[in-house]
């Protein structure tokens, strides 16, 4: 029954901290887009951009 007196403030901590993060990650725009990034990686070009080369050589 002990135990439970040291558990109970170190759980309710934890929740604290974890409430904590949330609200930081919410606040700080984390979860904006979650769909942005994973369309991106399927729609990705893999063309590469063509180079316009020129043919001036300067001496």
């Amino acid at each position: 029954m002990d135990i439970i007196y040291l558990l109970l403030p170190i759980a309710l901590l934890i929740v604290i901290i974890i409430i904590g993060v949330f609200f930081w990650a919410v606040k700080s725009d984390q979860f904006d887009d979650l769909e942005g990034p994973a369309h991106r990686i399927l729609m990705d070009d893999d063309d590469k951009p063509k180079v316009k080369k020129t043919d001036k050589t300067e001496d």
